[in-house]
């Protein structure tokens, strides 16, 4: 079995062979997802040796690089050692971007390469019209990694099932209604459907070919007369199948999209160039006309609808019953030989007991002390750390129910803390609460909102590298949307869009040491409408986690009045719709862990 520099060094001798100078390898799949990824295309990973699930690797002649952002720093740090690949701390001062890379280091009439399956036709479009400045050209007809990587994992075959109206409040048929009214008023001809979760809200069906997503893969095309569904028909159970066609839908081989694609003439398709394909838009012919942007459906999936509340919510009581039991659990055997893996399996098995279960949301992560500062990092089967009764576990992990998605973080004392430990803990805890306190006017974006989070650590010129809050899909991906909660100006990838009543936007932010320590505090909070008056219409939000904070890591010095009502409110709340799921010693701590905080 290779090493990474041996990886690196194969892949140099393919790319010699083919005269290509840098060669580009995303953190993506072939619908550009942007975090999670079966096995099968975790090609950064195989060539860099860095397993997070952000960024790219580029490799040159004589250099091989790592990008990444500040949540992986730490973890990319262990990762690369001994090999030759470098960091390349993304946003930070003096490392350029990744595709500027690419371009600067392609010289004149030289060859850039990439895997046109993994690269965005956007993002393939203007490497093409900057290299063309420079007399060079893009070679994106080949996955060389694939070449190199010879144990590579297949395409994952996992079964599809169907989510009834029960628990998401719509037919398929109105679904597709729906989206083919957006493409009347739009006057386009053809919706293409790339992202892995919008197939499965038209048509209500889910997955599991990505651990920890519910999600197929699969595409769709919609047009006003046809819905054409493309996946592997190894997925496709005879029920469902049967579902597929009751709705008008036609199963197609998950191949067929490019040829399909190739056949449409003289008509307006509906893509989004951000996350459809290159080797894909190179199908599409020129007499056609695009419409780009991104499908009618992510904003379907933001704004839930009142079943998908109702359920969600119900979701969460679930959750946060299984969280008073594993926080009861930690507090009670921080002393006797536990360590991160055991408390992230404890925490998977006491989640598995809800009703309509299907699967974590994400990896938990479990991480003690030192470990915290990786903001996701996770204990392995042959790497994980023994926790002592003193310090701090920082845990962050959600489930997917079939009636909702659930993303909760809570940093655990597991004994005696330091006066700084506390200090920082209340800072995390201070944000984390004025976050949740806001009335604010329709239009508000959470570009807006970000610093109510962030001002009590940037009081002490301390800062979280990293968004405060992201969407969360319903039954599909924990992190969802183009909206959130995040500081700095938009840009095309990251647009600043209005918060909206029935949005879900998570609240969590951290402080992060490296080497030293990891503090986060996470809720999820649901958009509502407030008052309408003179000014417009108010929004707020309303908690939707339910689960105590740690009392015994918080220094009351350094709260207000205000902060230390809204506490007590919470805990108050908490205990009422957790007291029905819980009985005997976990009833116990639940009151204890919510008792009245005074200042």
């Amino acid at each position: 079995m290779m090493n990474v520099d041996e990886r690196i060094e194969a892949l140099r001798k393919l790319m010699a062979d083919r005269k290509i100078d840098v060669y580009y390898i995303p953190n993506q799949d072939d619908h550009l997802s942007e975090e999670y990824t079966a096995d099968h295309f975790k090609c950064k990973s195989y060539m860099s040796g860095f397993t997070g699930d952000a960024g790219c690797t580029i490799i040159t002649k004589d250099f091989a690089g790592l990008w990444t952002d500040g949540r992986y720093f730490t973890q990319a740090e262990d990762e690369l050692k001994g090999s030759q690949v470098e960091l390349m701390r993304m946003r930070q001062e003096g490392v350029p971007d990744p595709l500027p890379f690419v371009i600067e280091h392609t010289p004149e009439n030289g060859l850039a390469g990439f895997d046109g399956r993994v690269v965005s036709a956007s993002a393939a479009l203007m490497l093409s019209k900057a290299l063309q400045a420079k007399g060079a050209k893009i070679h994106m007809s080949e996955d060389l990694v694939n070449k190199v990587w010879k144990d590579r994992p297949a395409m994952p075959e996992e079964r599809l099932f169907v989510l009834e109206k029960k628990y998401v409040g719509e037919t398929a048929a109105e679904r597709i209604a729906k989206v083919r009214k957006d493409m009347e008023d739009k006057k386009t001809d053809v919706l293409v459907l790339t992202m892995l979760e919008d197939p499965c809200w038209l048509l209500n069906v889910r997955g599991n070919d990505i651990p920890c997503t519910p999600v197929p893969y699969a595409y769709a095309m919609v047009t006003m007369k046809d819905v054409f569904y493309y996946i592997d028909a190894k997925k496709v159970p005879g029920t469902v199948a049967a579902y597929l066609k009751k709705n008008g839908v036609k199963v197609c081989a998950y191949e067929a999209l490019a040829k399909d694609l190739a056949k449409l003439h003289k008509k307006t398709i509906w893509a989004d160039l951000s996350t459809l394909n290159a080797e894909l838009y190179s199908h599409i012919g020129q007499d056609n006309s695009i419409y780009n942007a991104i499908s009618p459906i992510m904003h379907y999936r933001s704004v839930k609808n009142a079943v998908e509340i109702k359920n969600l919510k119900n979701a969460h009581v679930k959750d946060g019953a299984a969280m008073v039991k594993f926080l009861r659990y930690v507090k009670k055997n921080a002393d006797k030989d536990m360590t991160e893996l055991s408390a992230q399996n404890k925490l998977y098995e006491l989640r598995a007991e809800g009703k309509d279960y299907i699967e974590p949301s994400f990896e938990t992560i479990a991480a003690y002390q030192a470990n915290g500062a990786m903001m996701h990092y996770t204990a392995t089967e042959s790497s994980f750390a023994k926790v002592y009764p003193k310090g701090f576990l920082l845990v962050d992990s959600g489930g997917t129910y079939k009636d909702g998605t659930t993303d909760i973080t809570r940093t655990i004392s597991l004994g005696k803390l330091t006066a700084e430990e506390k200090r920082y803990y209340t800072l995390v805890l201070k944000g984390h609460l004025a976050l949740m306190r806001p009335h604010f006017l329709s239009g508000t974006t959470g570009n807006n909102l970000d610093i109510l989070a962030r001002e009590p650590m940037w009081d002490i010129n301390i800062d979280y590298q990293c968004g405060t809050g992201h969407g969360v899909g319903h039954v599909l991906g924990v992190h969802e949307g183009v909206h959130g909660i995040r500081w700095g100006l938009p840009t095309p990838s990251r647009p600043s869009v209005p918060l909206e009543a029935g949005m879900i936007v998570t609240d969590e932010p951290g402080i992060y040491l490296p080497h030293e320590l990891g503090i986060r505090i996470e809720n999820e909070l649901l958009v509502v409408k407030d008052t309408k008056n003179f000014y417009g219409q108010w929004l707020k939000f309303e908690n939707l986690t339910y689960c105590p904070y740690d009392l015994d890591a918080i220094d009351v010095s350094l709260l207000n009045d205000v902060e230390v009502d809204q506490i007590n409110e919470y805990h108050k709340e908490v205990r009422k719709v957790l007291t029905p799921y819980l009985s005997g010693k976990d009833l116990e701590f639940l009151k204890k862990a919510t008792k009245k905080l005074k200042k």
